[in-house]
C-alpha cells in the first residue's frame, strides 16, 4: 500500500493508543483488537473459508444484516464472520447469534492485514458503506478472494475525486464489485475510470422493513397514552438535540413523548429525566408495570418514557405519530428510515448532508430539516397542531421506503447467488 496511506495508519494508531488514556471507549477498542490479534487468529484458522463481512459500526452492521441473515437460513452451515472497528457497534452485537465469530478489527497496518486475511482465508469479504482499509483489501486481492462494497455512496468532494487522491483511487479498483445507493455515485466513480460498478441501492430500506413486520415485545407499550401512542418519539437523542426540542415539551405539557439517548448512563439519563416537567418513567419501570399484564390506574399519569436500554428504539417509532432523530446538530444524523418506514414524518438538524435519505425525504416532504432552536419549535408545533401537515407528511415518508426496496435482492443474487 501507499507510504503515506500506511504513515497514516501508523499516525491514526499512535493518536489512538494516546487518547485511550482518556478515553474508556478507545481503550476498550484497542483491547478488542489485541483479542483479535493474540487470541482469535487460531479460532479462525479453524473455520471452513468463511463469508467475512465487516461494518464500522451499529448503523452499517444493519446495512449488512439483510445479507447476514439471509445467507443464515438459506444455508445454515455456511460460516459468517463479523467485524467492527467501533466499539459502539463490537459491544452491541458481540453476542451476535446469526454469525460464528464477531471481532474487532485491528488497525490497517501491513502486517495485521497479513495475519488476520491469512488466518482467515474467506471465501469472500463484504465491506459496508465507507469502509475502505487498503492493507486488507490488498491481501484479499493478492489471494484471489472476492472483496465487494456495498451500499455505498459517493459525494464529488471526497479524496477519490480529487487530483492528490491517486493512491485511494488505487483502492477502488481492487473491489471486486462496488455496489452503490444511487446513479450520481456510479457517475462519479465512471469519471475516474471504476467500472466495477452497480447501482443496486440502499440495504437499510430492507432492513428496517424487516424488522417493522417483526417487532420486539415490550410490556405495556401499546397502551401508552391510553393506546394512541406517543405525540413524539425522538430517537437517538443528544444534548445538542436536546436544547433544541426540550423547550418545546415543557411549554406545552399535554404532549406525550418517548425519548431514547444515543449514549447513556445513570447520571445522563438522571439529569434528562429532571430537565423535562410532568411524570416522566424510564421504559424498565413502565415494562415493570406491565409485567403482568395489567394497566396500572396511574398509567394516565404519565406522559414521558426515557429508554435506558438499548435494542428497542426501531420499536418503539411504531409508538409515535412524528419523530425526531438526533445527531444533526453534532457529527451526523442516525437513522431516519427506521422511523419513516412507520409512514411518520422525521424531523432532524442541519447536519446531513452525507444521508441520501435526508434530501430525498426534504424533496418529497415527509423530511424536515431545522438550523436552530427555533425552527425545530415551528416544525413541531405545525406538525402536531396541523392533523392534515402530519397525514400527509406521514404518507410521503411511507411511500418513500417502499419505493426504494430492493437492494439486499440485487446484492445477494450476486454474490451469493
Amino acid at each position: 500500500m501507499n507510504w503515506l496511506y500506511n504513515t497514516g495508519i501508523r499516525l491514526y494508531s499512535a493518536a489512538a493508543a494516546l487518547a485511550s488514556v482518556r478515553s474508556r471507549k478507545i481503550k476498550t477498542m484497542l483491547a478488542g483488537q489485541q483479542t483479535t490479534l493474540n487470541r482469535l487468529l487460531p479460532e479462525l484458522r479453524q473455520l471452513d473459508r468463511p463469508l467475512w463481512v465487516h461494518a464500522a459500526s451499529l448503523g452499517e452492521f444493519e446495512q449488512g444484516r439483510t445479507l447476514i441473515e439471509r445467507l443464515r437460513r438459506e444455508y445454515p452451515d455456511r460460516r459468517i464472520v463479523l467485524s467492527f472497528f467501533s466499539p459502539s457497534g463490537y459491544e452491541v452485537r458481540k453476542n451476535y447469534d446469526k454469525v460464528d465469530k464477531v471481532l474487532y478489527l485491528p488497525f490497517d497496518t501491513p502486517a495485521n492485514a497479513r495475519l488476520l486475511v491469512e488466518a482467515m482465508n474467506p471465501s469472500a469479504a463484504i465491506f459496508v458503506k465507507y469502509e475502505f482499509w487498503g492493507n486488507y483489501i490488498e491481501q484479499l486481492h493478492a489471494r484471489h478472494i472476492p472483496v465487494y462494497l456495498i451500499s455505498a455512496i459517493f459525494r464529488k468532494g471526497q479524496i477519490f475525486f480529487r487530483p492528490w487522491g491517486g493512491f485511494m483511487r488505487h483502492i477502488l479498483t481492487l473491489y471486486t464489485r462496488i455496489y452503490v445507493q444511487d446513479e450520481n455515485s456510479a457517475r462519479l466513480l465512471a469519471s475516474i475510470g471504476i467500472e466495477n460498478v452497480t447501482v443496486a441501492g440502499d440495504t437499510r430500506f430492507d432492513r428496517v422493513t424487516e424488522i417493522m413486520k417483526t417487532t420486539a415485545h415490550i410490556n405495556g407499550i401499546d397502551r401508552f397514552n391510553g393506546g394512541k401512542g406517543a405525540d413524539i418519539i425522538v430517537g437517538s437523542s443528544w444534548e445538542a438535540d436536546e436544547e433544541k426540542y426540550i423547550p418545546w415539551l415543557n411549554a406545552n405539557p399535554g404532549v406525550t413523548f418517548i425519548i431514547a439517548p444515543h449514549e447513556f448512563n445513570d447520571k445522563r439519563l438522571a439529569l434528562l429525566r429532571k430537565s423535562i416537567a410532568g411524570n416522566v418513567v424510564y421504559l424498565s419501570e413502565w415494562e415493570k408495570m406491565h409485567a403482568d399484564g395489567t394497566t396500572p390506574a396511574d398509567d394516565s399519569a404519565i406522559r414521558g418514557i426515557i429508554v435506558d436500554c438499548f435494542g428497542k428504539l426501531s420499536t418503539l417509532y411504531r409508538y409515535a405519530r412524528m419523530a425526531y432523530i438526533g445527531g444533526g446538530f453534532g457529527a451526523g444524523i442516525h437513522n431516519i428510515n427506521e422511523a419513516a418506514v412507520y409512514g411518520i414524518p422525521v424531523i432532524f438538524g442541519p447536519n446531513h448532508k452525507k444521508f441520501k435519505e435526508a434530501a430525498d425525504l426534504i424533496a418529497l416532504g415527509g423530511g424536515f430539516s431545522c438550523h436552530n432552536a427555533a425552527e425545530v419549535t415551528a416544525t413541531l408545533n405545525r406538525l402536531h397542531t396541523t392533523p392534515d401537515a402530519l397525514h400527509t407528511a406521514g404518507t410521503a415518508a411511507g411511500d418513500y421506503i417502499k419505493r426504494n426496496l430492493g437492494a439486499t435482492d440485487i446484492i445477494y443474487a450476486d454474490i451469493i447467488g
